[in-house]
């Protein structure tokens, strides 16, 4: 379990620098732009993955869940995040990390769609998450967002054995275009066209 567990932290702190770095290179005229999230601007999806910090804080240490501002399904996350989102995310991001102690990735958890499950198998959903929204971002704003491998296979294991798939959540599968890599088949698996532009 230890073992394990240092490898899915490593992984998940691998997609959270990946988010960071996407994030802070937002410009400043472009948080409200559309993202790659139906009806999300960049500022809602920087203030969901901020949110999730602060669950993910909550499921380690037990105090109450936050409020569902920045839930999944929420129409308008991006009071979460702020004026400056990329300090409302490292704020968040540090709070969470030192929560995630040996003793908390044991803690069991309530899941919607999952179940009862240890706080550890959680880390698969969450880098899931993390890299799709960092795609999300980077792809409506025109970065070339180059997700690493490494998590990619992590999210494509997660995904083809637990995504929910509703409103809210993940959206209906693609079909990726012929000769795909293994990231846009990633993409389109969770309902995101990688091949088509975001329209603001």
């Amino acid at each position: 379990m230890i073992r394990d567990g240092a490898d899915s932290m490593e992984r998940y702190r691998l997609a959270q620098d990946g988010f960071d770095g996407v994030l802070a290179a937002v410009p400043a005229d472009r948080w409200e732009s559309s993202s790659a999230c139906a009806e999300w601007t960049v500022r809602d999806v920087a203030g969901h993955v901020i949110w999730a910090q602060w669950q993910l804080r909550a499921w380690a240490t037990g105090e109450a869940d936050p409020p569902p501002t920045g839930a999944p399904g929420s129409p308008h996350p991006a009071p979460v995040a702020g004026d400056d989102p990329v300090a409302a995310w490292r704020a968040a991001r540090a709070e969470s990390v030192a929560a995630l102690t040996d003793e908390a990735l044991g803690r069991t958890v309530s899941i919607t769609g999952i179940g009862q499950v240890p706080l550890i198998a959680v880390v698969p959903l969450l880098v899931t998450d993390t890299v799709a929204h960092t795609w999300d971002i980077g792809h409506a704003l025109g970065m070339a967002v180059e997700l690493d491998p490494r998590l990619v296979a992590v999210a494509f294991d997660w995904a083809r054995s637990s995504v929910v798939r509703r409103p809210g959540f993940f959206g209906p599968e693609l079909d990726p275009p012929d000769g795909a890599d293994e990231q846009t088949r990633l993409l389109a698996y969770l309902g995101r066209a990688a091949w088509r532009p975001v329209l603001a």
